[in-house]
């Protein structure tokens, strides 16, 4: 019914269950696995993919067209996304960690509280197309699972499957080489086995990138189980850009000439693409990206699909009364997409927000004049939950308004810069509210670890019974917090 690949990297037709059986015999092992053993996994997957880069970027290419510098520089990010977490897992803060001793004072008296996070059990995550390594068989939601001990089932893309059998077979390979257990990770394929993996009862939290109505889709059956389960989505984002006069008047052309860069760059297959940019009104702004874009020509884009709702998307925008067309052809060619700059006013959005403010996945921005800025910001709260916000002002200019409503919308805001572009670190946020994302949750970053585990609190366990995370002497040395007080790695009690 469904073709896997085990942890041993040798390919086999088994049955949806008998994966699942021993993704949660894996996890038996993983659970008591130490961070040291983690840690030597991740890595050994890393190194593994670098060695298989030119063939694996190669096929990448046939079947993405992405083009070999882009997935050159994607190969290495997500290896180097691999060895981040290798360290963060031995580091150790990632646990939360906390202990608290007795005390017959407090109200009510406390007894001897220790808590930290535990693996959920394993993970179900969905390949996204325009990330083939990425956010793919061995992107950061494998990685951030496997490294808090959850056995990991993918869910191939139907847009690179080649890349994602070979992949496979690479990370098998890798990890059990590494000593990781049978059934740690596995690949499955199709649509149908998608939806029974969600379903699965082993399954306990599902990481996911993609569309908003596949992703709603799955969301909802995640939820509507017998016993609910996380699921970790991201959606849609329209991304917004709010560009103030001054900045305008400073550097009109220099901005231009970011945001071209920026929604074109990928065929605009970027979630981050900055889709919609207001602007002062009587500017002249979106006459200059149009410029700055130059000569547009049709580019295959990841799949006919995608094509095809992008010009589904821009077709819908150029229906309304008040959007017009400044550069670039409206109509586009089938399994292309050509860049468009597409010009209205705050006065129309805000009459049909829903409809104008709502994703066009490609190479398209919407330039919006606004005459007040007020309006402007009612626009942005109008488009909902996205991924990123960004203002572009000058030094001086008072923004902590505008700050506080992109910061309501987004979940990073941007100070002069573009949104495309994802650093993986231990700061980044790449999530939002709905509908960018389904949860509060990064799906990049080390806090993406937090999605697959859980706390527990152990209350007057004896010393033997208590991880070692845990115990009085902090045998593994890691950063935690005891009575109130965050501790160092050094102190008996810390």
């Amino acid at each position: 019914m469904t073709t896997t690949e085990a942890a041993t990297g040798t390919a086999a037709h088994a049955s949806l269950d008998e994966v699942a059986d021993a993704a949660r015999g894996a996890f038996a092992v993983t659970i008591a696995s130490t961070a040291a053993e983690r840690a030597a996994w991740l890595t050994a997957v890393a190194d593994a993919l670098d060695a298989g880069g030119p063939e694996l970027i190669a096929i990448a290419d046939e079947e993405s067209h992405l083009g070999t510098p882009r997935l050159t520089g994607e190969l290495a990010r997500t290896t180097s996304q691999l060895r981040l977490f290798a360290e963060a897992v031995v580091e150790g803060s990632y646990l939360e960690a906390t202990v608290d001793h007795p005390n017959a004072d407090t109200i009510p008296p406390r007894p001897d509280l220790r808590r930290m996070l535990r693996p959920l059990g394993p993970v179900a995550v969905f390949s996204a197309s325009n990330f083939p390594f990425a956010f793919s068989v061995a992107g950061g939601d494998t990685a951030s699972a496997l490294a808090a001990g959850c056995p990991v089932i993918v869910k191939g893309h139907s847009a690179h499957p080649r890349l994602s059998r070979r992949t496979a077979e690479v990370v098998g390979r890798a990890l059990a080489t590494a000593g990781a257990p049978d059934g740690v990770f596995a690949l499955v394929e199709g649509r149908e086995t998608g939806v029974a993996l969600v379903q699965h009862p082993a399954i306990r939290a599902v990481g996911f990138t993609g569309s908003l109505h596949g992703g709603r889709a799955l969301f909802d059956l995640a939820s509507g189980r017998p016993d609910p389960i996380p699921f970790y989505g991201e959606l849609s984002a329209v991304n917004p850009v709010l560009i103030t006069a001054a900045a305008l008047d400073a550097r009109a052309d220099e901005l231009a000439a970011g945001l071209a860069a920026s929604f074109t760059l990928g065929v605009g297959q970027f979630c981050t693409n900055p889709g919609v940019v207001f602007v002062p009104a009587a500017a002249g702004f979106a006459e200059r990206v149009g410029a700055a874009v130059g000569a547009t020509r049709p580019v295959p884009m990841l799949t006919d699909g995608i094509a095809a709702a992008f010009a589904d998307g821009v077709g819908g925008l150029v229906a309304h009364d008040g959007i017009t067309v400044v550069a670039g052809d409206a109509v586009q060619q089938p399994g292309t997409g050509s860049a468009v700059v597409l010009a209205t006013t705050t006065d129309t959005v805000l009459a049909d927000p829903a409809a104008l403010l709502t994703e066009c996945f490609g190479p398209s921005t919407l330039v919006v004049d606004y005459d007040d800025l007020d309006d402007a910001l009612d626009a942005i709260r109008a488009i909902g939950g996205s991924l990123t916000a960004t203002v572009h002002a000058e030094p001086g200019e008072e923004i902590g308004g505008i700050v506080d409503v992109l910061a309501e919308i987004a979940g990073r805001v941007l100070f002069a810069g573009w949104p495309t572009g994802v650093a993986v670190s231990w700061a980044q946020q790449h999530g939002g509210p709905w509908p960018s994302t389904t949860s509060i949750h990064t799906s990049v970053g080390v806090t993406a670890l937090r999605r697959f585990l859980r706390p527990v609190a152990y209350q007057d366990a004896p010393e033997s019974a208590l991880p070692a995370e845990l115990r009085e002497a902090n045998p593994l040395g890691i950063p935690r917090r005891v009575d109130g007080v965050l501790t160092l790695p050094g102190s008996p009690v810390g």
